[in-house]
């Protein structure tokens, strides 16, 4: 079977959009309830409970989870309260220890996504499961890496599957502790529309403040859940406490953020004339582009001739000035006109490159 040909039915039995909440990490039995018993009381519309018992942490001698005890927290959860659970797994061992304690979801954390010997290795040990697995996206920005775990995954029969959005590590400083990358998990969308897309807005943020939004845009595309942590007293959590907010904050956020129709019908002919406009516009910005790389060519040949470096740091400080300027006149982001013009640049040093080579 085909990834595309998979019917993830799973995630009707919960209400759309499912909201994953809980801690980032198990710290206590108490902290476990008190979370639990705050999410419901707060009125938050949170079906599944979520919490790391193990935690793969960037260096050694920090926190790693308290280990396999907090699979009697989460279980002691689901009892006094009814939430199903849901927690990381990464590599065997896990998976058996979290299937023998009946956690509800499991899911594959971002790191492990990245190395497909450690995929295979937890898919084999869920082999034939029924219970969902979520799969994160890699750190790095790779979306047949993630596609591929899904793969491995259905290749030992584990139909109910799903996507976690959590935003890619990145070398630039940016206001995300990673950078969400729309257009990667919306093409994961487009090519696999049958999989429910989960955003995980508390690791693309790094911060609280930044939350409601990226949840907001993630439900404006049409994604179907999102895996928000809470936390009784975030501030002394003991990992990712800047990301994490209380069960009473999430419930007011929540209450907040606008659900989307997906239904265009009723006023599909007027989208239909804005559409044309865009398709039209495009057709230009192609045109416009073919003529500034053909120009590239000639300069190239240029610098060819002359025995000139390609790069020209100063007349890419000018190009990038004029464009911040720009951006700011008309009102547009600069962060995005610097990302498009970065790609103009790019392909241009590319065009020059070839005919350096050639």
């Amino acid at each position: 079977m085909d990834l595309k040909e998979l019917e993830s039915n799973w995630i009707k039995e919960f209400p759309t959009p499912l909201v994953i909440a809980g801690p980032c990490s198990a710290e206590s039995e108490a902290q476990m309830l008190e979370t639990a018993q705050r999410l419901k009381e707060s009125g938050a519309d949170v079906p599944v409970f979520r919490a790391g018992i193990w935690k793969p942490r960037t260096k050694p001698f920090g926190f790693e989870g308290v280990g396999v005890i907090g699979l009697n927290w989460l279980k002691k959860v689901k009892d006094e309260f009814g939430f199903k659970t849901a927690t990381e797994v990464a590599n065997a061992h896990h998976v058996y220890a979290a299937l023998e304690a009946d956690v509800d979801i499991l899911w594959i954390g971002a790191r492990s996504t990245v190395n497909p010997f450690t995929v295979q290795e937890i898919a084999v040990a869920l082999k034939g499961t029924d219970k969902p697995v979520l799969v994160k996206n890699p750190v790095n920005p790779d979306l047949a890496l993630w596609v591929g775990a899904l793969e491995r995954l259905l290749g030992q029969d584990v139909k109910n599957l799903g996507a976690i959005h959590r935003g890619f590590s990145s070398y630039q400083k940016t206001k995300y502790r990673n950078v969400p990358n729309w257009q990667i998990a919306l093409d994961f969308k487009n090519q696999y529309p049958n999989i429910p897309m989960f955003v995980d807005p508390s690791h693309i943020c790094g911060r609280r403040d930044l939350l409601k939004d990226i949840t907001q845009e993630a439900f404006n595309v049409g994604y179907e859940g999102a895996m928000i942590e809470s936390h009784p007293n975030p501030d002394a959590a003991w990992s990712d406490a800047a990301q994490q907010i209380t069960p009473e904050v999430l419930a007011d956020m929540l209450g907040s953020i606008q659900i989307r129709n997906s239904d265009i019908s009723g006023f599909d002919e007027e989208m239909g004339k804005h559409r044309a406009l865009i398709s039209d516009i495009d057709f230009q910005l192609i045109n416009l582009l073919s003529s500034r790389m053909k120009i590239s060519e000639k300069i190239g040949t240029l610098k060819k001739q002359n025995n000139i470096a390609i790069f020209q740091p100063d007349r890419w400080k000018v190009i990038t000035e004029y464009a911040n300027q720009k951006a700011t006149e008309t009102g547009m982001s600069q962060e995005f006109i610097e990302k498009v013009f970065k790609a103009i640049h790019e392909e241009s040093i590319e065009v020059q490159n070839n005919i350096m080579i050639d």
